[in-house]
């Protein structure tokens, strides 16, 4: 977004302000800044002016910021510290770039932290900054400049690349089964069963797909898929998984699959971004390697 330029004064004048605002005086801000106190003055002054607005009030020869000087201190301060970030990461990384990247808990575990090291191979340039997010959020309000998806196509103002559809299993631990007699999705319904918040219902559909309309309840409800399956190797019930998280413990036999365990896909996993970002060097870098390793295909706009 472009802004008109009277909304944009002058950073000498910004420091300036943004100085005094944090030292609560003129000889120290201009000490800081190598200028005279005049100089501090006269910049603080002409920003007033710009604003038409009394950024402190003066009183002898102390300065208190008004509430209007105070609320602009204060967002000032973190626009400045932007720019600072910005300046310092090219200046230590000019071939690279901070690349700030939200991500889900498990799919960040399992599938892109084993996978991560070829890509910071391919672009040892780039430093990735991982956070991890469980609920949907607003990329106008937080500073990311991507994030991993999972649900439908559905994300307001971004673009997508689809990384992999969720192939969920019904699992539970052997010990849950012993002298109960599971041969059927119809038995299952005897069973206390787990849930994933992120995943309410589906329960419900895997009965619905075999015919059944067994009562949509559940046990224990958790919002991390890895304390869900912990909880499932330890016999506290079944619950529907992405295979991908359990391909050990199938293997190890630490969980077995029920009856006619597949359980369907109730969505996939995106990497999403904001449109202003889409030509962002090292998110363009991320973007292209996984789109090689996930096998799809890009199409180029323009």
């Amino acid at each position: 977004m472009t802004y008109p330029r009277r909304f944009l004064p002058p950073l000498s004048w910004l420091s300036a302000f943004e100085a005094v605002a944090r030292l609560g005086s003129v000889t120290e801000a201009a000490a800081e800044l190598d200028l005279t106190q005049g100089a501090v003055s006269r910049q603080v002054q002409k920003l007033e002016d710009r604003l038409g607005q009394r950024l402190f009030a003066r009183e002898r020869q102390r300065l208190t910021l008004t509430p209007a000087g105070a609320t602009y201190a204060k967002e000032l301060r973190g626009a400045l510290a932007t720019i600072a970030s910005a300046t310092l990461s090219l200046s230590s990384n000019p071939h690279g770039g901070l690349l700030n990247l939200a991500i889900l808990p498990a799919f960040g575990t399992y599938w892109l932290a084993p996978r991560l090291p070829g890509f910071m191979a391919a672009h040892p340039g780039v430093t990735v900054n991982l956070a991890t997010r469980t609920h949907p959020f607003d990329f106008a309000r937080e500073d990311f400049h991507a994030a991993i998806h999972f649900g439908q196509r559905d994300w307001p103002g971004a673009g997508f690349l689809k990384l992999m559809e969720e192939e969920n299993v019904a699992v539970a631990a052997p010990t849950l089964l012993a002298g109960r007699g599971v041969d059927s999705p119809a038995d299952v319904a005897a069973l206390p069963r787990l849930q994933i918040e992120s995943r309410k219902g589906a329960w419900r559909r895997w009965f619905m797909a075999h015919g059944l309309g067994a009562e949509d309840r559940v046990a224990v409800q958790f919002d991390q898929f890895a304390t869900m399956i912990e909880a499932t190797k330890q016999g506290l019930g079944a619950a529907l998984v992405p295979r991908f998280l359990i391909g050990g413990e199938l293997a190890s036999g630490a969980l077995v699959p029920l009856p006619q365990s597949e359980a369907g896909r109730f969505g996939s996993y995106y990497l999403v971004w904001p449109e202003a970002w889409a030509d962002y060097p090292p998110l363009v870098a991320l973007r292209d390697w996984l789109a090689e390793e996930v096998g799809q295909r890009l199409v180029r706009r323009g």
